[in-house]
């Protein structure tokens, strides 16, 4: 317990612990931010690594010159890209495994194929929107995989959505983060960007669940 309350502690209070991480490990944070980009990204289990908001701080604190902008943005776009191709490659290497039989125990081959199909139609829309959205942009490369989503597509909508997502909250903290406002109101800012950020899954679930909803009381 008194680790998921230091972990919320940390997630909140980035602008208070960042920069005695700065100061105590040099130039290795960049390695340290790199890591925890490219997890976030890249293994599905640690979907609960701070992203967005650890962008957005890290973006503060180069705008006060304690990191260099160009190279979190270079570093982290390519920790963003790599972290999604390696959990396309989990996706797709476990896939074929997993529905290697028409039932499988835990699976389907149908569910496979009908995964396949969505990405193909809608998946470049998909992965770059998934981006900015927390957990989901855990999952969403790993499903492309198990799916089968060709990789020469995967990779042109990664690349894409993953500079946009790096560009935005990076960016984002680097020319506003210091603002008299937002530095006084940092935890505040923090939760925000959290709550935007999970918003769209949250809408879109309910919706799912109205229309489901609807049609079985049309149905019935």
């Amino acid at each position: 317990m008194d680790i998921i309350l230091n972990f919320i502690d940390f997630f909140i209070h980035l602008d208070q612990y960042l920069p005695a991480i700065v100061e105590g490990f040099g130039v290795w944070v960049y390695v340290i931010v790199f890591i925890v980009i490219f997890c976030e990204t890249g293994l599905v289990v640690t979907p609960v690594l701070p992203g967005d908001s650890l962008l957005f701080a890290l973006g503060a604190l180069a705008a006060l010159g304690a990191l260099h902008i160009e190279a979190l943005l270079i570093l982290l776009c390519v920790a963003a890209i790599a972290g999604d191709s390696v959990n396309y490659a989990i996706g797709h290497y476990i896939g074929p495994k997993v529905f290697s039989y028409e039932d499988s125990r835990f699976f389907k081959k149908k569910y496979l194929l009908k995964t396949h199909e969505f990405y193909e139609k809608h998946g470049g829309k998909t992965i770059i929107i998934a981006r900015f959205m927390p957990f989901i942009r855990t999952f969403a490369p790993f499903v492309a995989g198990v799916g089968a989503m060709s990789y020469s597509k995967f990779i042109l909508f990664n690349i894409t959505g993953g500079i946009a997502w790096i560009g935005l909250f990076l960016l984002g903290g680097y020319f506003f983060g210091n603002i008299p406002t937002v530095k006084s109101n940092f935890t505040v800012v923090i939760i925000v960007i959290v709550i935007i950020s999970v918003m769209p899954g949250f809408i879109a679930y309910a919706r799912q669940k109205f229309i489901a909803r609807r049609k079985a009381t049309g149905e019935g």
